[in-house]
Order: C-alpha cells, then sequence, then structure tokens
C-alpha cells in the first residue's frame, strides 16, 4: 500500500509517500480501506520529532480515519466488511489501510460522506473527556475555549452550546471570532486586541468560566486561574505556549479551582472503547440531528500531506484539514 511516511524530524517536506505492507490485524482489530484522514496537531509534532508513537505503534501518523472496513480480525462482534465507519487510532491513519481497534470505530452518522466523517474522531473524544467528564460541564455553566477557531475549538463550542452551556472563545484575528460566534459561541474574543481574563469577567458579570478548555499552557494558566469561576475547573490538553506555567496558588486555593491535564493518544484502548460509546450514545444524536456539524476548512489528496501540514502550522486554518485517498 501507500502510505505517507516521516523521511526525517523536520518541516512538511520531510512528508513523503512511500511503500508499506499493509497492517496485520489481530484479535480484536478492523483493517480499514481509508478513504479519507484527519490532520492534527499531534501529526505535527511527530513530524518534528516531539511526539514518539507509543510502544508497538507504527511510525506512519494519523490518528483518525474514514472508510469501509476491509476484513476483520477474530473476537470482533457487531462489525462486516463494508461496514463505513470512523475510527479513532493511536497512528497510521495516513495511509491507504490502517489497522483499528473495533471498540474504536464509530458509524458514519447519516447524511455525512467520508471526509466530514473524517473530521469527528480525534476532536470528539477530545473534547467529551476533558469538557464533559474532566471539566464536567453542566448545562446553563459557562465555558471558555481557547482556540475556538481549531478542530478541537469548534467542535467544543457545538457540543457545549448543544448541552446547554454558556460559550465564549477565544481566537486570533476578528474574522475568526467572527466565525465561532457563526457556529455556536455566544461571545469570541480576540487575544491579539482583547484581554481574555478582563473579558471573560465581564461576559459573566464577574463570576467567571465554570470551565475553561486550554490548549495553550505556558503563561496561560495563571491567567485562566484568575478569569475561573469559584469551583471552576481548567482542562489542559496541549502545550503550544511551553510547558512551565506561575499561577497564584493562594487563588486556587480559594477558588476551589481543579486543575487537569490529559493525552489521549497512549490511553488503553478498554478507555477509548468507554469513551466511544458515550459518544454513539450522547454525541451521534446531535450530529445527525445537525446540531453539531464538522467544520472543514479544506481537504488535500493524501500525497500533498506536506501541503496540508504547511497550512495547519500557518494558523489560518478555521475548522478540519483533511486528507482523501
Amino acid at each position: 500500500m501507500i502510505a505517507i511516511a516521516i523521511r526525517e524530524p523536520g518541516g512538511p517536506e520531510v512528508l513523503v509517500p512511500g511503500v508499506r505492507p499493509v497492517p496485520t490485524i489481530g484479535p480484536g482489530e478492523v483493517l480499514i480501506r481509508v478513504a479519507a484522514a484527519g490532520v492534527n496537531r499531534p501529526d505535527i509534532m511527530q513530524r518534528q520529532g516531539h511526539y514518539t508513537p507509543p510502544p508497538g505503534v507504527t511510525d506512519v501518523p494519523g490518528l483518525e480515519v474514514a472508510g469501509t472496513i476491509e476484513t476483520c480480525g477474530p473476537e470482533v462482534p457487531g462489525w462486516t466488511p463494508g461496514d463505513r465507519v470512523c475510527a479513532l487510532v493511536a497512528g497510521g491513519g495516513y495511509a491507504a489501510f490502517c489497522a483499528a481497534p473495533a471498540p474504536q470505530c464509530l458509524p458514519i452518522p447519516s447524511g455525512l460522506d467520508f471526509t466530514q466523517a473524517a473530521a469527528l474522531p480525534e476532536v470528539l473524544f477530545t473534547v467529551w473527556t476533558n469538557v464533559f467528564e474532566r471539566g464536567r460541564l453542566q448545562a446553563a455553566e459557562s465555558i471558555l475555549v481557547h482556540g475556538g477557531s481549531s478542530g478541537i475549538g469548534t467542535a467544543a463550542i457545538q457540543l457545549a452550546r448543544a448541552r446547554g452551556a454558556r460559550v465564549f472563545a477565544t481566537a486570533g484575528s476578528d474574522e475568526k471570532c467572527a466565525a465561532c460566534v457563526a457556529i455556536g459561541a455566544d461571545a469570541a474574543i480576540n487575544y491579539r486586541s482583547q484581554d481574555f481574563v478582563a473579558e471573560t469577567k465581564r461576559l459573566t458579570n464577574g463570576r467567571g468560566a465554570d470551565v475553561v478548555l486550554d490548549m495553550v499552557a505556558g503563561e496561560y494558566v495563571g491567567r485562566e486561574v484568575e478569569c475561573v469561576a469559584d469551583d471552576g475547573r481548567i482542562a489542559i490538553i496541549a502545550i503550544q505556549g511551553g510547558t512551565k506555567s506561575a499561577f497564584d496558588a493562594g487563588l486556587v486555593l480559594r477558588k476551589r479551582i481543579t486543575i487537569s491535564g490529559s493525552t489521549l493518544r497512549p490511553r488503553s484502548v478498554a478507555y477509548k472503547t468507554a469513551l466511544a460509546r458515550e459518544l454513539r450514545e450522547k454525541v451521534w444524536p446531535l450530529i445527525e440531528s445537525g446540531r453539531v456539524k464538522p467544520v472543514i476548512h479544506q481537504v488535500f489528496p493524501a500525497a500533498q500531506a506536506a501541503d496540508a501540514h504547511a497550512l495547519m502550522e500557518s494558523g489560518t486554518h478555521v475548522g478540519k484539514i483533511v486528507l482523501t485517498w
């Protein structure tokens, strides 16, 4: 099969098509003929040499795919060859065929094509576990979503809104802020020209946001401690702003703030299986009703994966970038 390999750590140009063996599947796995694959920030980090795949996982990047089941391994109830699925995988998505744990597959929601479905797994698994499980966001509460125009941000805005929360988002331009509002944010804050701490307090009448979804970390954490509500929750999912943070521990105590962090890729199949069940039950109906929609910025042929990475690194996109086979 053709796969997009990382020739060596470096810029987008190190992504090159090459020939690889079709993956061998084991018990509890399916082989998917890939029609489309989502592009995500961890793919960029892996290409740069900063995010090594977990032990036993292919070095081919790609964490989410959509396509048709080609074959099923032993001990795979519920799926048959020919089924249309999208799946969260630990690697291997940038290839014509991809092995996936069967419990991490989900049926493609009615009304969606392969390209749209490929934009779902990574963002929805991430948002569900951090916003609704770790963050415990409830209806009538408020959430501040950093990077609201990103793939994860656009998913978080829509899901939080659909489940009855007030949603505020940050983005880096007025155009991106407008896009956040268009998909459901109650307000968007241009972090280049506005202070998100002051704006969050203003929008909540001084109370602060109940939940903050943080993909920046670094100096943002100290500012989030200031603008989160009493009993608030800060969920850190990425460290684009650096790994070192300073914050007022006294405020954490007085406000009873919970700060959590998580990475999804190395978690067990059992954990991801439980998340898939939650998504099937609680999120898939929202997608099929049209209340939550994948936001796709641009689609590239898989052979142009380097161009897709360059676009993501430019930061000019709104929503997801997808590769097609």
